[in-house]
């Protein structure tokens, strides 16, 4: 009986003794040793022996670029809440229809004109000075990157990773409607927990609402440090573009939407100032609501002084319906796929949707024949002294030059 409990006592200890020797090799050679196969196949990763050592910034785009294909079905979660989003909306909340293409062939003719358009954009006049003879100038801030540009300037980029598009609104070129199909599109606003279909079924108040759309200046917030690198990474993956117009005539639109109307806020920021600067008016009534009835407001020609007085922007920045295209959207930094053009709305639009693959998602509304037209600009200018209308010119000559407008001659010599 003796023997057979020193065996037992025996086994114990020598079982004990074998767990210390697992032990001890585990700590000695580690877990990263150790193999267990996936819980599903998965490719094995092909390492090809003649690449180098991948260093910090390539892992960094590799991951970006697998964070932009993404690994999650969109449809699988409901967009963010808006604010008509009722209390339930996750419940009720239908996931997106599947983009279908249309493979209409676009016409060879627009094809052509966008690269004509596009050209001037990738050629000499981001480079440096053109023109010929009294007509040479010299493009602002030509020479500074991607990098240079504050996050502020950014703020009229509007991303939308569902479809890889990027947009940069310009103000008085039918951004309203762009914006609308922006919205559409990135499925940001929602009624009754479905999104809009109808980009003319938007609000017109929430057409604006800066939380709709997703901007390169909120990249910061969301992605800390990686931001302006992955502003790159979708700048050379997404399709960008934007819609331009006739510098004046953007103006004198501009005029009429801001000043020919009554406008509160407009009125308080900026008719005060230019009435009290131009308008020999030292106490002109602190309302719109008292001005307009007594036929106070800023004209044309005292709009001019105001955007020409070097106290403006000494002040602040340009408001946006008015600051030069060049400077809201970077052209010479950001290299645009589409330019579309004002003048030619309707037939752009056609084209863009097509070459965004969406053409059979979303119509561009139809515009309203009001537009200001180019042939007013001599009635329009006909008050402005010679003198500001040469310097108003030189002021906006980047988006004459840029975008393909001819100069004004008969405005100017």
């Amino acid at each position: 009986m003796g023997k057979w409990r020193w065996f037992r006592v025996s086994l114990v200890l020598g079982s004990v003794f074998m767990i210390l020797l697992i032990i001890l090799y585990w700590d000695d050679v580690g877990a990263s040793h150790l193999y267990l196969p996936p819980l599903s196949p998965r490719p094995a990763p092909h390492h090809s022996p003649t690449h180098p050592t991948p260093s910090f910034l390539s892992d960094i785009n590799a991951f970006v670029n697998q964070f932009l294909e993404g690994t999650n079905d969109p449809t699988d979660s409901a967009p963010p809440d808006s604010a008509n989003q009722s209390e339930h909306a996750e419940e009720r909340y239908v996931p997106r229809r599947e983009w279908k293409v249309h493979l209409t062939p676009i016409d060879p003719e627009k094809r052509l004109g966008q690269v004509i358009l596009t050209l001037p954009l990738n050629a000499i006049q981001c480079k440096g000075s053109v023109g010929m003879g009294k007509h040479l100038f010299t493009l602002p801030k030509q020479n500074r990157s991607f990098d240079d540009i504050p996050n502020r300037e950014l703020d009229h980029l509007i991303v939308d990773d569902r479809h890889g598009i990027i947009y940069c609104y310009v103000p008085k070129v039918a951004c309203s409607n762009w914006k609308r199909i922006m919205i559409v599109l990135s499925e940001s606003l929602l009624q009754e927990g479905v999104p809009y279909r109808d980009p003319l079924a938007v609000p017109q108040e929430m057409v604006h609402n800066s939380s709709l759309h997703f901007t390169f200046n909120k990249f910061w917030k969301r992605y800390g440090k990686f931001s302006r690198h992955l502003m790159k990474v979708k700048l050379q993956k997404y399709t960008k573009f934007l819609f331009v117009r006739d510098p004046f005539v953007r103006l004198i639109s501009a005029y009429r939407n801001k000043f020919e109307q009554p406008n509160e806020e407009f009125y308080r920021r900026f008719a005060l100032l230019m009435l009290r600067r131009y308008g020999n008016h030292s106490e002109p009534p602190a309302a719109v609501g008292d001005a307009f009835p007594a036929g106070i407001r800023p004209s044309f020609s005292e709009f001019v002084q105001y955007l020409l007085d070097p106290k403006t922007e000494s002040d602040a920045p340009f408001n946006e319906h008015w600051r030069q295209v060049y400077r809201l959207c970077h052209p010479c930094q950001i290299q645009y796929d589409f330019v579309g053009q004002l003048e030619t709305v309707e037939e752009d639009a056609e084209q863009l949707l097509r070459v965004l693959k969406v053409d059979n998602v979303v119509d561009f509304p139809p515009s309203h024949r009001n537009h200001t037209a180019s042939s007013w600009q001599e009635d329009w200018f006909s008050r402005v002294p010679l003198v500001a209308r040469r310097s108003l010119y030189r002021l906006y000559e980047p988006d004459f030059r840029l975008f393909g407008y001819s100069r004004p001659d008969s405005l100017l010599d």
